[in-house]
């Protein structure tokens, strides 16, 4: 499954590689999937990717998607069987709305960054082969926060997929935070990042893929307005989602001074907020996610935000 020895750059017939990455907003996986995507295109490649997220805060499940191909790339959309998956924060498989292992029966590897042996994750789960590496460790130790992981990821998938070498992803990364207006002390340790996960980890030998038909032209009907446009009314499964837990800060309501006007009712983005017999805002902090929207809206300024603690 894995080539040996992991300093070794090998010659390999290469068609096109399907990488997805998980992680949560601000771990960098966005970055990161440019930052290979980027490597590889230098080496000679055919790349694409892009993100998939919400209008969510840091914290929030995020996920990229990166092919490379020596032909021109024909698909398009999420990537639903990968090769390869990039997994940044290990709370992620057991959050199933995250989807890590969703298609898992084609990729090869999944890469996990953790602190344990990759012979203690997945006990009684039909998941791929394992590797792992402490990305958030080392990037504490070198750069002194863990605020974002991209240049780790990045280093991982690029030496992984056996094309790149090491300067073209050294390359690639400076270009990538050039974009961002990244220091050059943070850029000159986030090199010495690139570069030891990139010599520990081996390259990997992908498995042959059965041929899938990747289109077909699909006739959609004329619909009526409300089954025509991405209008939702039903509240699905978001009753269970407790994205409360995301919030950074509390929104708390005077209710002794509230007016009853309602705009906070009517602002909040995420129908946390409703109206008791009486008029009056209720908050529900299990579904809150403490945008502050409400705070911004009030004309009385009676809204105030209060620091929660959380675990994650």
């Amino acid at each position: 499954m894995l080539d040996t020895p992991p300093n070794r750059q090998v010659e390999r017939a290469f068609g096109m590689v399907r990488i997805r990455f998980h992680g949560r907003g601000g771990q960098g996986v966005k970055t990161a999937s440019r930052i290979v995507s980027t490597a590889a295109f230098l080496a000679g490649y055919e790349c694409q990717d892009f993100p998939v997220y919400g209008a969510e805060r840091r914290g929030a499940t995020v996920a990229a998607y990166t092919r490379i191909s020596k032909e021109r790339i024909l698909e398009r959309g999420i990537i639903e069987h990968p090769d390869l998956i990039i997994v940044a924060d290990e709370t992620l498989l057991e959050d199933a709305a995250a989807g890590v292992l969703s298609g898992q029966d084609s990729a090869s590897v999944l890469f996990l960054n953790t602190r344990s042996d990759a012979s203690e994750i997945g006990q009684g789960k039909t998941i791929p082969p394992i590797l792992t590496f402490d990305i958030t460790g080392r990037t504490i130790s070198i750069l002194g926060k863990a605020s974002a992981l991209s240049a780790g990821l990045g280093a991982a998938a690029a030496r992984m997929i056996g094309i790149v070498q090491e300067e073209q992803l050294l390359q690639a990364m400076t270009e990538e935070f050039g974009h961002l207006g990244i220091a050059a002390d943070v850029l000159e340790k986030s090199t010495r990042i690139c570069q030891e996960i990139f010599s520990a980890l081996p390259v990997v030998a992908f498995q042959p893929r059965k041929s899938r038909m990747l289109g077909a032209v699909v006739r959609v009907p004329s619909q009526d307005v409300l089954r025509g446009t991405p209008s939702i009314f039903a509240a699905g499964n978001a009753e269970q989602q407790r994205t409360g837990n995301w919030r950074l800060e509390r929104p708390v309501i005077d209710r002794a001074s509230c007016s009853r006007c309602g705009m906070c009712f009517v602002q909040c983005p995420d129908g946390a907020i409703s109206l008791d017999e009486e008029g009056y805002p209720l908050i529900d902090y299990d579904h809150c996610k403490g945008c502050m929207i409400c705070r911004s809206v009030c004309p009385l300024h009676i809204v105030e935000g209060e620091r929660e603690t959380m675990a994650w």
